[in-house]
């Protein structure tokens, strides 16, 4: 049999797409996973991949072996691990991905009571708001949104989250409450910056009442007061009563439960998706990755995150 890191080396870099993803998801430099590559290549007597300056593609004969030891080598990496446990208890680093706002309000609360749980797992978490590669980049979960599933990626929707209109009390003082979205274009509106696309996003909102009739309408808006591209600075000039602003239940919630912020238009709201837990393959989950996303997921759901995210 072929030497076990020659083979994890072939199929990270199946997987992954290059020599460069599968270094960063094992450790190694991309040299040193071309070489064990190149190795198992010369004992076969078979070209794996087909090789350019910009990608790794996998021959007709580079197919048929992955598919041959998969099953193989996916048995070899349960077994490895179940060893990842310190007196049985899960153990090692776990590397998670979250978006900075989200991650900080909602996920790093729950950090004493995971410890308390499992101290031999010591979490390693990045707080940004880029997407990543979860097998490239070696991460064991991401938190989020919009990453694009690939082959053995798994992901759990956490809570559907919605949009709604909001303005400090102060602000409000003296102005008449919007009772219908065109009212919205009187207010001073704070509006958000896309960061992909540097576009300026417009007000669209929907109502879905229940004998599930539904209206939908974009609000014309005048000269905006201000524009962020950051959530997190639109939701802070709401709060200091610079005007209306459209934001995830996420970033306000607590702050419409303090009263710091009232909502405008009860029963209209935007839909912007949803929030999920990302993992790699169900099958080659490590005890650390396992009972983090059990733990992920009962928390939201006795917190009632989705039901609270969802407003209309």
């Amino acid at each position: 049999m072929e030497p076990l890191n020659h083979l994890e080396s072939f199929v990270q870099s199946a997987e992954g797409g290059s020599f460069s993803a599968a270094a960063r998801r094992l450790g190694l430099t991309p040299a040193a996973v071309s070489k064990s590559v190149a190795r198992l290549e010369a004992r076969l007597g078979l070209r794996l991949f087909q090789r350019s300056t910009r990608s790794l593609t996998l021959t007709e004969g580079g197919e048929r072996f992955l598919a041959q030891i998969g099953g193989a080598l996916a048995t070899l990496r349960e077994a490895v691990a179940g060893i990842d446990t310190d007196d049985g208890q899960p153990a090692g680093t776990l590397k998670v991905s979250m978006g900075q706002a989200f991650g900080r309000a909602h996920v790093l609360p729950m950090l004493g009571d995971f410890i308390a749980r499992y101290p031999a797992i010591v979490p390693d978490w990045h707080f940004d708001n880029q997407q990543v590669d979860l097998v490239g980049e070696g991460f064991d979960a991401a938190i989020g949104g919009g990453i694009e599933l690939s082959a053995g990626l798994v992901a759990r929707e956490l809570a559907r989250v919605h949009q709604v209109a909001v303005a400090s009390p102060r602000y409000m003082e003296g102005r008449n409450m919007p009772r219908q979205p065109s009212d919205l274009a009187a207010l001073d509106a704070l509006l958000r910056r896309s960061s992909p696309t540097g576009r300026v996003r417009g007000w669209t909102l929907r109502r879905v009442r229940a004998n599930a009739q539904e209206a939908e309408i974009t609000v014309e808006l005048p000269r905006p007061r201000a524009v962020f591209n950051d959530p997190e600075a639109l939701a802070q000039a709401a709060l200091m009563g610079l005007g209306v602003a459209m934001l995830p239940m996420p970033f306000v919630e607590r702050s419409l439960r303090g009263g710091e912020l009232v909502r405008l238009l009860p029963e209209w709201y935007q839909d912007t998706g949803a929030v999920w837990l990302y993992y790699p393959s169900k099958k080659l989950l490590p005890p650390k990755t396992r009972v983090f996303i059990d733990f992920v997921l009962e928390r939201f759901r006795s917190e009632r995150f989705a039901q609270r995210m969802q407003v209309a």
